[in-house]
């Protein structure tokens, strides 16, 4: 879209230039200049990590990565090329990546981004008065997974993905970056392309009705919770099935049940799709494949001075079996699912 700069007399159409021609950077310069200004792209967003990249078993870095007023993660990918690449299948493998991202996970995340930038605020603090919670609330944190896509220009290829995702209930936005020249001076546009903003409440609706369409041929999917206790005292109350692993570990040891034979035991029954993963170099190859369901940073158990991670990997299928050997192997152990 051409810009004009209005005179007293006229209209001057101001000249396109690109980022590649005025020799501006992705990472030096469009990204560190949009981390400060994060809102030219994505209003009510708070960036809490630059290059995340707290992955097992992978290499890559996002982008920048934030939170929004919804407590939703916000995956930001950046591109100065004016066709975008392949930045959407990037995004999404990224988006998939940090779903599981627990709210101290981000606290931690957003502390190192803190004192990296030389900004003295305390991270969780910091991060509650923007979502205006007067405390954490782990059920509600990261709920989804909003993706931004920020670039010069978006090939045929991106925005008929990204429309066909949207469909399909994700939520991407497509922001293209046009860089204009007013003599010494450089101009950028931030234009969202998709959703149109014009469009959005439209768009809402018809989502809605397709998620309404679908849920009605198939509802599949199991939205339980689960109480475990031990010797009939409530261990952990309320807690998605993809937690039953961790805390059947950490249940475990509070009831003096650790040793060396449970440990075998949790590690070695793969009939549950249930692991323990200790550190990254002493991994498996068989174990490898559970990498990315477990936690990054810091092991959540530690066992004669080995840490250990538990595999995040449950569906409806899974879950009553697991039940089922944990409370034979350990009586004291009892579940209830609502």
């Amino acid at each position: 879209m051409p810009l004009y700069q209005l005179t007293s007399s006229s209209l001057v159409r101001l000249s396109n230039t690109s980022f590649q021609d005025e020799n501006l950077r992705e990472r030096q310069d469009l990204q560190r200049l949009l981390k400060q200004n994060i809102s030219v792209i994505s209003p009510d967003t708070l960036v809490i990590a630059e290059e995340f990249g707290d992955f097992a078993d992978s290499n890559r870095r996002i982008d920048l990565l934030a939170v929004d007023k919804d407590a939703n993660l916000v995956v930001i990918e950046l591109k100065r090329t004016g066709d975008g690449g392949h930045m959407e299948l990037q995004a999404i493998r990224y988006a998939s990546m940090v779903a599981n991202m627990t709210w101290d996970h981000a606290v931690f995340a957003y502390r190192r981004y803190l004192e990296a930038n030389g900004t003295e605020l305390d991270a969780e603090s910091s991060l509650l008065e923007f979502l205006g919670w007067d405390r954490p609330q782990e059920d509600n944190f990261g709920q989804n997974v909003r993706i931004i896509l920020a670039a010069g220009d978006f090939s045929k290829e991106i925005t008929t993905s990204v429309l066909w995702l949207n469909e399909r209930d994700l939520d991407i936005t497509c922001v293209r970056l046009g860089l204009y020249r007013s003599g010494e001076q450089l101009l950028l546009n931030a234009e969202q392309i998709i959703p149109l903003p014009e469009a959005e409440g439209y768009q809402v609706e018809v989502r809605q009705k397709r998620r309404e369409e679908r849920g009605s041929r198939a509802s599949t999917k199991d939205r339980s919770v689960l109480t475990l206790s031990i010797d009939g005292e409530i261990f952990k109350s309320r807690f998605k099935k993809s937690d039953i692993g961790i805390n059947t570990v950490l249940a475990v040891e509070q009831a003096g049940l650790m040793n060396t034979e449970s440990l075998e035991f949790l590690r070695e029954d793969t009939s549950c799709n249930f692991r323990l993963l200790k550190r990254e170099d002493e991994v498996t190859d068989n174990e490898r494949k559970y990498s990315r369901y477990r936690v990054s940073g810091e092991p959540e158990i530690v066992y004669e001075g080995v840490g250990y991670y538990v595999a995040r990997n449950w569906g409806i299928g899974n879950i009553n079996g697991f039940i089922d050997r944990m409370s034979e192997r350990f009586p004291k152990l009892s579940y209830d699912i609502e």
